[in-house]
């Protein structure tokens, strides 16, 4: 629960405001009664043994770091029953992120002075003993302060290097657009992927645009947009620099945060002064008068009405900029002969006008606001074949950003039979209904979201809620968000039905009846091939597979193995999703637990499931598995034992999911909470079964 202001922390730490809050805990902005001074406190409420090591191996990583663009840890401390806490420098001032959001883009010099002071912190973490890979360089954890000092902040996914050997001290950062390619899946990284998200951050913070995903690059799905197609007045040698330290292959990059610094200043006569300095370089601060502005920034809105507020203010003061460029003739010449006598003395502290935040960085750095009204997005229409919307990466995968209290933001589908049959309603995230959208003969149930979130495929027949999730003679359609569009997919007599969309738009994995018994399957949408992926018959004891769950790459499907009586979690090898194959056991739960319903976690680093005994002792309840550490096959019960936890979703953000649950056993409806259970909300109360929930994912902001 969120620490009131006031509270006294251990005895020592006052805390005066919260500076951010997300599904694991908050960061508040505390004083030191000891030391007079103020600090930020950062909280760890998911208290299980895997995230309680994670966030003290983050307190030793950074309490022995010593450098002038590094925070320091000064204490870290537990108090039981409520959390761990990590007592850290409070660094004043805005992120790379909110910087772009007020001025669209940066300068050059200021990318290069960003570049150059985040590079020579990297170069000090690579030659740590152990070496430090950070691991998850992004906008939001680059910050400047008032007086233009750069920070890299959020060292939760950092990790030590060993020799040869890699010790994660936190989970695997999949950013869409900031990882490089060996980031995701188990491929090995090393100082060399920070340097990728490096050139990432600055690509972006140059143009207004998320690089293409560098998976997607590897793979030869994309290429990177040359910088300067973005934004031709950024000079051949910078733009050349950050592609080369953005190349798909390592060996092609900067080897280390040296070799980046100094293309980067040397990219620019006005910083090459500063190639051998051993200086503190700093960036132009905000515009005089705006602190006010950036500071409501700097607090994420805890209502819908907050966030209103706070965008509406922005907007006022982007105007304000914005009308600066409609001074007089003479103003702009007197402007001009002092910035050629600054010049002369090396100040950098003017800034070109600032500009709208373009479309494509609102798209994915601004948090979908729920509409006032029932407002649904416009048909869409289908044709036979279902030529997929090609989604870019950053509509995939969004970056995570911070959601009001219990939600709030975006849209969630779910099944409802509140007026008889089963249908697909649509709501927002406080659980007002913005429509229904399927009106099916023989009702209509298990919708999943097109990545693009335009269209839903969902199952029919579906006349009741059926408690294994199998129906039997059903088909698969796609419909518009709208209720238009509505088109069946290829059917087979034996029944179709648990869908699951693809990543990239172009498939949906499917569990079949057709040959008999459970497989899962995939369409492929541009021709309506049929593919089978499993072939559950080939492992010793297996009766059948199905319940797939795609991971946020589209190179790996979670399922449900059912085998010697107990269903399993089991998954298809590595970039291996077009051949039937016996695949790998995730977790090993015992002789007297079934596992069931896998999903992903946005990031790509855990795989989450219920888990239930078969003497039917206790209600379904949730598991998690660090795919990164599956060799171990041992999962964790997260803490959410209130009530019963099935048929889970999370937001695009991963900070919050959305689950079924039936607190009586005459009703289940939809709840919305944190990913520790915490500020759990019931979003429908209906008397009819509410079930089926899936998240919307993040839409584009309209111009």
């Amino acid at each position: 629960m969120t620490l009131e202001q006031g509270t006294l922390l251990n005895g020592r730490y006052r805390i005066l405001d919260i500076l951010g809050q997300g599904g694991m805990g908050s960061v508040y902005r505390a004083l030191d009664e000891n030391l007079g001074m103020e600090v930020a406190v950062k909280e760890n409420l998911f208290t299980t043994d895997e995230y309680a090591r994670q966030f003290r191996l983050e307190a030793v990583i950074l309490a022995s770091l010593r450098h002038s663009n590094l925070p320091r840890v000064t204490d870290h401390y537990v108090i039981e029953g409520q959390g761990q806490y990590l007592v850290m420098d409070y660094i004043e001032g805005e992120d790379l992120r909110q910087r772009m959001e007020r001025q669209g883009t940066i300068s050059e010099e200021d990318a290069i002075l960003i570049g150059a002071s985040i590079s020579d912190a990297l170069a000090y973490l690579h030659t740590r003993k152990p070496p430090v890979l950070h691991r998850d360089i992004k906008p939001g954890n680059v910050k400047i302060t008032p007086d233009g000092q750069v920070f890299l902040v959020d060292f939760g996914l950092a990790k030590l290097v060993q020799g040869s050997q890699t010790t994660t001290t936190g989970a695997r950062a999949m950013t869409p657009g900031y990882s490089p390619p060996e980031q995701y899946g188990t491929a090995r990284t090393d100082p060399r992927s920070d340097i990728y998200s490096l050139g990432a951050t600055l690509y972006a913070a140059l143009t207004g645009v998320i690089p293409e995903d560098g998976l997607a690059r590897v793979m030869d799905n994309t290429q990177l947009t040359p910088l300067r197609k973005h934004n031709p007045n950024i000079s051949r040698r910078l733009a050349a620099a950050i592609e080369k330290a953005m190349d798909a292959y390592p060996d092609d990059r900067f080897q280390n945060g040296d070799e980046f610094r100094r293309a980067l200043l040397q990219s620019s006569s006005r910083t090459q002064r500063l190639m051998d300095m051993d200086v503190n370089i700093s960036v132009t601060p905000p515009p005089p008068g705006e602190a006010s502005t950036d500071n409501l920034s700097d607090k994420p809105p805890s209502t819908p009405a907050e966030a209103i507020s706070q965008s509406l203010t922005t907007s006022v003061a982007r105007m304000r900029r914005r009308m600066k460029k409609y001074v007089s003739a003479a103003t702009w010449a007197s402007l001009l002969l002092l910035a050629a006598v600054v010049a002369l003395l090396w100040n950098r502290d003017n800034l070109s006008p600032a500009s709208f935040l373009p479309p494509s960085v609102a798209q994915t750095l601004l948090p979908a606001m729920p509409q006032a009204t029932a407002t649904l997005l416009p048909a869409v229409p289908l044709e036979t074949p279902i030529l997929p919307v090609e989604p870019s990466p950053t509509a995939l995968l969004p970056s995570p950003t911070s959601t009001p209290i219990g939600g709030g933001v975006g849209q969630i589908a779910f099944v409802s039979t509140r007026t008889g049959l089963p249908q697909v309603y649509l709501m927002d995230a406080i659980g007002n209904i913005l429509g229904q959208i399927t009106n099916e003969q023989d009702g209509a149930c298990q919708p999943d979201w097109s990545p693009d979130g335009l269209r839903l495929v969902y199952v029919s027949p579906c006349r009741e809620k059926r408690s294994d999730n199998a129906y039997h003679g059903s088909s698969l359609y796609v419909i518009n968000v709208d209720g238009t569009g509505r088109q069946a997919l290829p059917a087979s007599l034996g029944g179709d039905f648990e869908p699951d969309w693809s990543p990239d738009g172009k498939r949906i994995a499917f569990t079949s009846l057709r040959d008999g018994y459970y497989e899962i399957y995939m369409i492929i949408l541009e021709n309506n091939q049929i593919i089978r992926l499993t072939k559950s018959q080939s492992v010793s004891g297996a009766i059948y597979a199905r319940m797939s769950a795609w991971n946020p790459y589209g190179t790996q499907i979670a399922y449900v193995l059912k085998r010697t009586g107990l269903s399993q979690i089991w998954v298809t090898t590595d970039g291996d999703v077009n051949l039937p194959k016996p695949n790998e056991q995730l977790v090993q739960s015992g002789n007297t637990n079934t596992d069931f319903l896998p999903v992903w976690t946005p990031d790509g680093q855990f795989v989450v499931f219920n888990e239930t005994n078969l003497a039917g002792e206790a209600p379904a309840w949730l598991m998690s598995l660090r795919y990164e550490e599956r060799a171990a096959k041992q999962a964790v019960r997260l803490p959410i034992d209130q009530l019963p936890v099935v048929d889970v979703d999370f937001s695009p953000d991963g900070f919050w999911m959305v689950f079924e649950s039936w607190p009586t056993i005459t009703n289940h409806d939809i709840y919305v909470s944190s990913i520790t259970g915490a500020n759990r909300q019931r979003l429908t109360t209906d008397p009819g079964y509410d079930f089926d929930p899936v998240w919307r994912p993040t839409q584009p902001l309209t111009p």
